[in-house]
């Protein structure tokens, strides 16, 4: 008996939208309100013979209506509890309501055909694995005996290592299903931390072709400003973040912005008010900090006391009518560990009785942070927040409301912390610490993104240069380690100068020169004292802007500084003044002008020549002459050097220095002359 339509939870035909709720890889009617216990599991008939399986555990079951009004579909069941345990039958095109094909999912283990039939039979009594594998073989087995009865054979379950595999698969590699989200406050500029924090989602979407959202977290009025938020959307587009959904580009899932949210969350507060699972509080400022001060003098946490927890409908009403500010709580469950298994920090866990009923609407009708983000999480599908580790404390509540309004919890990862060189928590005392200073400074945004992806995360080998392409390939999560991250501004540069080297020649042309003419330095970018400039500063700059003080470096001449320095004491000690002498032979007879013109060729023909009259080479040689003729220990070839300011006059502008060669000589000539 073939089946000739077969939906299944995960099949957005079968079930309307709004009546979907993502839990994981699979989407989980919510029909009605119909909340079960089950003590043990057991297997049951419903009322249209489809084979029904309770939950192992204790806590509540989900059932859903009959779907008789869809084709193929008039005696669909199911049992869905937060372990993720449910069976569904579909019934073939010739089978009557009484004799559906059975099609069981157990823990997204999915039978449907024959082949696995004995190997069902084996893993029934294989005492390896664990107690709800067992529980499905059972019922495989049994699926096997009614559909034999009714001619139909197709069996087949995959194995609870499989299952396993690829549950852990889609928590640390993620999917085309998985939903990231960057979720900043735009009140101030954007952190370095949040950026890693977004770089990090970006990367896990792109890599596994799933999407990132950012959304707005602006509930904070007083502090949040349209002037934030732009700059925020400005740096993550700077760095080449990019977003599929979220400001500036929309989606199915908004707004984006939780200012334009408030009847959503308000909506979800009636809802668990009206469950029971939240209620109006009426305390005053002083009740709390009393109740706060008596926890702390018994040691205890310092948790809300639940004096309005259990209060009648008439005293609530009589409060309301008074007048008296209120707030609602949630009703936090008591004697109850919660736990996570975060990617990054493995099993984490609570107990509610340290938590106390939290707020979850203020008194002036503004939800707090952690509603707010639990509702958004659940209505955006978001599959995995990867986030701070000082988000992790959040969590419990969060996970409370995700349960308390049937919303599966997301993945979590909980990455460390970026601390400052003295490993304190990085602040404006540190200096810059925003994408934007960091903008401003000359460093690339492709260098910063890579220096961001290696605070916390690495790919297991000593490669540190990375391009974005190269980062979406090679991230994953589980390669984020827990220990805190230090933030090196010299690291920093020192990788800025390898992208930036490694961009194309005139790429690299152009950013220098249009900085020293923004600097007031050059007078033409793209004339040819600029270009040369920047062919010859580009190896030796690790930012744009170090190229302004290694040019005026090299237009003037501090020789007299540093022959006096300790620095210069040995090579001075090597009879400098017998090249001193030499250089200024040449520049007499006009060897020396005569080999400048001859360019490179020419300017090393006759370093060669005067090393052997000198009976000079290597250091011996080159060092004397670059004091001689630059003023300086070190910095780009002295040919260069000197050929570039022969066409400084003119090209520079007015008021910046330029020593030329013949203001050097009779400066070296003096120094001669009185040593």
């Amino acid at each position: 008996m073939q089946l000739s339509y077969q939906p299944h939870l995960s099949d957005p035909a079968f079930f309307p939208r709004d009546l979907l709720v993502s839990r994981g890889p699979t989407v989980l009617p919510m029909m009605d309100r119909r909340w079960m216990t089950h003590p043990s599991p057991s297997s049951t008939r419903s009322s249209f013979g489809c084979p029904r399986i309770r939950c192992i555990c204790t806590t509540r079951v989900h059932l859903s209506e009959p779907w008789g009004s869809h084709p193929g579909a008039s005696a669909f069941c199911g049992c869905i509890c937060p372990s993720r345990w449910r069976v569904h039958a579909i019934p073939s095109s010739t089978a009557s309501a009484h004799h559906a094909t059975p099609t069981a999912s157990l823990r997204n283990r999915s039978i449907e055909s024959e082949e696995g039939a004995e190997d069902w039979k084996r893993k029934r009594n294989d005492r390896s694995i664990d107690r709800r594998s067992k529980m499905a073989c059972n019922f495989a087995s049994a699926a096997l005996r009614r559909g034999a009865r009714r001619g139909a054979a197709r069996v087949r379950c995959a194995t609870t290592s499989d299952v396993a595999a690829r549950e852990a698969s889609s928590r640390v590699q993620g999917d085309s299903d998985a939903r990231v989200r960057f979720a900043p406050s735009p009140t101030g500029q954007l952190h370095v931390g949040g950026a890693r924090t977004a770089l990090f989602n970006w990367l896990f979407a792109r890599q596994c072709g799933g999407k990132f959202v950012v959304r707005v977290e602006d509930t904070d009025a007083a502090r949040s400003t349209k002037e934030s938020e732009d700059a925020m959307v400005r740096d993550l587009q700077w760095l080449g973040l990019d977003w599929d959904e979220g400001p500036e580009r929309g989606g199915e899932r908004g707004p984006y912005r939780q200012s334009e949210r408030k009847e959503i969350y308000r909506k979800y507060v009636d809802e668990l008010v009206e469950q029971g699972l939240a209620y109006p509080c009426f305390c005053t400022d002083e009740e709390l900090e009393a109740m706060k001060k008596e926890a702390e003098d018994k040691k205890l946490p310092p948790v809300y006391n639940g004096k309005w927890a259990n209060a009648s409908q008439e005293q609530v009403e009589e409060m309301m009518s008074a007048g008296v500010p209120y707030c609602y709580r949630f009703r936090v469950p008591t004697d109850r560990v919660v736990e996570i298994d975060d990617v990054v920090r493995g099993k984490v866990s609570w107990n509610t009785n340290t938590l106390g009923d939290f707020v979850v609407l203020r008194s002036n009708g503004l939800p707090v942070y952690n509603f707010c983000v639990a509702i958004d999480d659940g209505l955006m599908g978001i599959s995995h927040v990867v986030r701070a580790e000082e988000h992790l404390p959040n969590t419990l509540r969060q996970v409370l409301i995700y349960e308390a309004l049937g919303m599966h919890p997301p993945v979590f990862a909980h990455v460390s912390l970026i601390l400052a060189p003295d490993r304190s928590k990085l602040s404006k005392r540190h200096g810059a610490t925003s994408v934007g200073q960091f903008r401003e400074m000359g460093y690339l945004p492709d260098a910063l993104v890579n220096y961001l992806a290696l605070l916390g995360w690495n790919d297991g080998t000593e490669k540190e240069i990375f391009t974005l392409p190269e980062l979406v390939e090679s991230f994953s999560l589980d390669r984020v380690t827990k220990s805190a991250a230090v933030f090196d501004i010299e690291k920093l540069k020192w990788m800025n100068g390898q992208h930036l080297r490694a961009l194309p020649e005139g790429t690299i042309t152009e950013l220098i020169g249009k900085d020293l003419v923004a600097a007031g330095i050059a007078k033409d970018a793209d004339g040819q004292f600029c270009r040369d400039a920047s062919l010859l500063l580009q190896n030796s700059c690790d930012l744009v802007a170090d190229s302004r003080e290694q040019l005026q470096t090299i237009l003037q001449y501090d020789f007299l500084s540093t022959v006096a320095s300790e620095e210069a004491a040995k090579i001075l000690e090597d009879d400098f003044k017998q090249v001193a002498e030499a250089v200024i032979s040449a520049y007499e007879s006009k060897e020396l002008q005569a080999a400048l013109e001859n360019g490179e060729g020419g300017w090393k023909s006759w370093v060669k020549a005067n090393g052997k009259a000198l009976n000079r080479k290597g250091k011996r040689l080159f060092m004397p002459l670059r004091i001689a003729l630059t003023g300086c220990m070190q910095g780009p070839d002295v040919g260069a050097q000197l050929m570039l300011i022969s066409n400084a006059k003119g090209a520079v502008t007015d008021g910046i220095e330029v020593v030329d060669l013949d203001e050097r000589i009779h400066i070296l000539r003096e120094w001669t002359n009185t040593a």
